[in-house]
């Protein structure tokens, strides 16, 4: 059975959680929507194309691999907005014409914004047969997006390349382990005048979080209802999905 396997890596990352007034949370690690616009922005695919997201929603099974969570960053954000009423019958398909309105008429939004510092996660992708992408199309994607990634915001760029790899393995579990086997043994290749590598080896994976359509390996030790399943993107809609949890931690 082939699973994808890939990295996400970066200084700051932002994984959404249920967001009420001006409070925007972030979950310790990426959900099913935010994998779900990563493979579609790698792929080309319009935000408004939502049979095209569902696709990769409905047909495709996802675990994240948990090296390092990272650390919270919170932030005070404050942002420049026009009334509703100076909006009406005037374009703004960008942020500069919006803003193209006398100073008296503009307002501050104030919000408070939670960031992930130095995160890591491996994510397995598995396919079930039916979805209109083979895993080798998501992983050349992934090599050469049409879009710019991000994680979560678009201020968190990818720190490190994603390095998609194929592995043939029964589990979200073992696929994790047989890529982390591969970078190392890519890593050793590379070493200084010393003989110690000169790229850190990669961290062990400390717990498995997955859904449904995918066998993760071990038995769950939290199950949860996530509210990260996307509906509809026009109008920032997401259903429960369930999601479980197992902590795996292996010495490095």
């Amino acid at each position: 059975m082939s699973i994808l396997v890939f990295k996400l890596q970066a200084p700051l990352s932002s994984w959404g959680d249920t967001a009420v007034g001006e409070y925007r949370p972030s979950y310790n690690y990426p959900g099913v929507s935010a994998l779900v616009g990563l493979l579609g922005a790698a792929l080309g695919l319009r935000r408004e194309d939502e049979a095209a997201h569902a696709a990769l929603r409905d047909h495709y099974g996802y675990a994240v691999g948990v090296q390092s969570s990272g650390s919270l960053l919170r932030d005070y954000h404050t942002a420049q907005v026009p009334s509703q009423a100076s909006l009406k019958k005037r374009p703004h398909a960008s942020r500069r014409d919006e803003l193209a309105t006398p100073r008296h008429s503009l307002n501050t939004i104030l919000s408070t914004r939670d960031y992930r510092q130095d995160g890591a996660f491996l994510i397995a992708v598995q396919t079930d047969n039916c979805g209109p992408y083979p895993l080798e199309a998501l992983r050349d994607a992934l090599l050469r997006p049409k879009f710019v990634l991000y994680l979560g915001r678009k201020a968190c760029a990818p720190g490190a390349p994603l390095h998609p790899q194929i592995i043939d393995a029964t589990t979200a579990e073992q696929a994790f382990d047989g890529y982390l086997a591969r970078l190392t043994e890519e890593i050793g290749k590379h070493c200084g005048r010393s003989g110690a590598p000169l790229l850190e080896l990669p961290a062990p994976v400390e717990r498995i979080a997955w859904g449904q359509g995918i066998d993760a390996g071990p038995a769950p030790d939290l199950t949860i209802t996530r509210k990260d399943r996307p509906i509809r993107r026009k109008g920032w809609q997401f259903g429960d999905r369930i999601e479980h949890v197992a902590l795996v931690r292996k010495e490095a």
